[in-house]
């Protein structure tokens, strides 16, 4: 689909920046944004020239938040509905539910979760609503000093969204998220680094340079199969009961991986030598997705 909203460039070096792209509204998000961001990401995790991606905004902002200046339902949800939690859970890709009631936010999030490829983001300003909530889900988060943060849905009357319940205490805890989402306040770039929401703040004039070095850092001479798997690996067996769950997908991930790009790691490894991984995302093996 060609984009409206935001801009997909890969670059030489295989790093995918993709710019939320409507400066003269800060970024707001709307579903049109949403939907495109959505098949971006599961875009990167088939297009193999995609190695890592790293996500800023164009302007003077990140994302604003949800853009409150749209006709009907800004959250663009179908009023018209009566939805129960069984609808959702037995029909989620039902046109109506995906459209009409199921959260705009979350949806991106979602893909970002299932995403092949790591993604760091490079916050250079404000990042509020949606725009802090579709931080959670990326690998790494830096940020410049001008950046600003807030979990702004007590203010508006309405919950959390993106999926950020789940994310936010896994990242700063459940005290810190309280605080957050209860407040409703916007924060500073320098309290996200204190409480752990970024990695680090860097000048905003080499942000997005910086984050995309850092992140070709992470894929260089590495088995894009290797990273595809240790990703939904990490992001998913945490939330496991018991680590059996990660014992059985791991057992068939070495199984496979020991037959294809690792037989070239230990070659290379043996002769000192870079290795040459031949695998690719978009053809993991057949027990992926568990």
């Amino acid at each position: 689909m060609s984009y409206e909203t935001i801009r997909y460039e890969v670059g030489d070096d295989g790093i995918l920046l993709l710019t939320l792209c409507r400066p003269e509204k800060l970024n707001a998000f709307t579903v049109t944004m949403c939907d495109e961001l959505v098949d971006a990401y599961q875009r990167a995790s088939r297009d193999d020239a995609v190695r890592a991606i790293v996500v800023t905004g164009e302007g003077k902002a990140f994302c604003a938040g949800m853009d409150l200046s749209v006709e009907g339902n800004v959250f663009g949800l179908d009023e018209s509905l009566s939805p129960t939690l069984e609808d959702v859970r037995q029909h989620p890709d039902k046109l109506e539910i995906l459209r009409g009631v199921r959260d705009t936010g979350g949806r991106v999030v979602l893909a970002m979760y299932e995403c092949l490829k790591p993604i760091v983001g490079a916050i250079n300003g404000a990042a509020i609503g949606v725009g802090s909530t579709m931080l959670l889900p990326m690998d790494f988060r830096f940020a410049s000093a001008n950046a600003r943060f807030g979990f702004v849905f007590g203010k508006l009357g309405v919950t959390p969204e993106g999926c950020s319940t789940w994310f936010l205490p896994r990242i700063v805890g459940m005290e810190q998220a309280m605080e957050w989402m209860y407040r409703a306040e916007i924060f500073s770039a320098d309290e996200a680094l204190e409480k752990g929401l970024v990695r680090a703040l860097l000048p905003a004039e080499s942000l997005v340079d910086e984050a995309r070095v850092f992140a070709a850092g992470l894929v260089r001479d590495r088995s894009p199969v290797s990273i595809a798997l240790i990703r939904q690996m990490l992001l998913k067996h945490p939330a496991q009961a018991h680590p059996w769950a990660a014992h059985e997908v791991e057992s068939l991930a070495m199984f496979y991986t020991s037959q294809a790009d690792g037989k070239e790691g230990v070659r290379a490894f043996l002769e000192k030598r870079t290795p040459r991984f031949s695998g690719k995302a978009s053809s993991l093996p057949g027990f992926y997705p568990w």
